[in-house]
């Protein structure tokens, strides 16, 4: 059987450090954008002009991009083609083998409790500065959780719904086109289209989640993976250790505090305190890092609500008063007053020139 981790024990495997260089993601993960921008009339050479990415690129299994063009390159093609689900719809379209040396690790697995743990133990030579971890609830459902870490990339919501599109495919690759999630969770606010999420998984989706995730029951841990090849699997696993040198390692603390911080604005102002007990890190190891890196926790939060809310504004459906409680601000003139002061013009004319641009 497949050993879980508890909630409070659960492991995290990280997708390399946000060291020097900035972390990246095998190209693919993107196979098949091309075909699909060009399904819904789309302007290739402009999309991929506008994130400066080579679309002869896209699909290679040893090739890594930019893990932050590549976010880009799904957000500017949900835009220019009209269609804001574009991820929804191209993670749901993509076959695991597609995924390349990760992907058929996945399905050449010998069960589908092993193919998840193999997807996630070998996240880190697939994606950068990136998590996903495989535990179970209180409840018994057991849960595989994605998040991008690096927090300058903010505007991810077409990565998150592309990737579990993915992952619910790995699993319909050992149980059926027409098995379903118990649940589907996202940390980015509700958007506009939102029925077509459920449609997409034929499950409950719930959204500004502080993570995302599918959740559903372990009984199909032990069902066996249809294309089991250990002798595959030991090759894949060889190639993806060698397309990286990277070695497992924590973010740094820094980038762990804004990621709290996002996490706990919806409650509210986070306090330093919760932050560093979230962390379990000493108040004076947080106050010691804050005052090398030049900072104050009071500018650390101001960046973190700036960041998110210009990605919030420009999502049209979204109210301005929703956004200033994702945002942790009690009031809506709060959160006007902060934005004027970031941007110079109030929240309604910076959706407006948007719009119009």
């Amino acid at each position: 059987m497949t050993a879980f981790h508890s909630r409070d024990g659960s492991r995290v495997t990280p997708g390399g450090p946000p060291g020097a260089a900035p972390p990246g993601v095998i190209a693919a993960a993107a196979t098949g954008i091309v075909n699909f921008i060009e399904q819904y009339r789309g302007d290739v050479d402009r999309i991929f002009g506008h994130v400066r990415i080579v679309p002869d690129v896209t699909g290679s299994p040893t090739h890594k991009l930019r893990l932050a063009d590549f976010c880009r390159l799904f957000e500017e093609a949900a835009q220019q083609t009209g269609n804001d689900n574009f991820g929804l719809w191209f993670g749901n379209q993509f076959k695991p083998r597609d995924l390349g040396l990760w992907g058929y690790a996945a399905v050449s697995s010998p069960t589908l409790g092993s193919a998840l743990e193999n997807l996630v133990g070998l996240f880190r030579y697939h994606q950068e500065s990136s998590a996903m971890r495989f535990v179970q609830d209180t409840d018994g459902l057991v849960r595989l959780e994605y998040q991008i870490t690096a927090p300058a990339i903010v505007e991810r919501r077409q990565d998150a719904e592309l990737s579990l599109g993915m992952f619910l495919n790995v699993i319909r690759e050992c149980c059926g086109s027409h098995w379903a999630p118990e649940e589907v969770h996202f940390e980015h606010p509700r958007p506009l289209e939102a029925k077509e999420h459920e449609s997409a998984f034929d499950a409950p989706v719930y959204f500004s989640q502080p993570t995302n995730a599918l959740l559903f029951r372990p009984e199909i841990m032990a069902r066996p993976m249809p294309a089991r090849d250990l002798q595959l699997l030991a090759m894949m696993q060889t190639c993806l250790e060698g397309l990286s040198d990277i070695e497992p390692a924590d973010a740094l603390l820094l980038d762990s505090m804004r990621t709290a911080i996002r996490l706990g604005l919806p409650e509210g102002y986070p306090s330093l305190e919760q932050v560093a007990a979230e962390l379990r890190v000493p108040l004076s190891a947080i106050q010691r890092e804050l005052s090398e890196a030049g900072t104050t926790y009071k500018d650390l939060v101001e960046a973190v609500r700036r960041d998110l809310a210009l990605s919030y504004v420009k999502q049209r459906q979204l109210p301005f008063s929703e956004i200033a409680l994702l945002l942790g601000y009690s009031e809506l003139s709060a959160f006007s007053r902060a934005f004027r002061r970031w941007t110079g013009v109030s929240p309604r004319e910076y959706r407006t020139r948007r719009v119009a641009g």
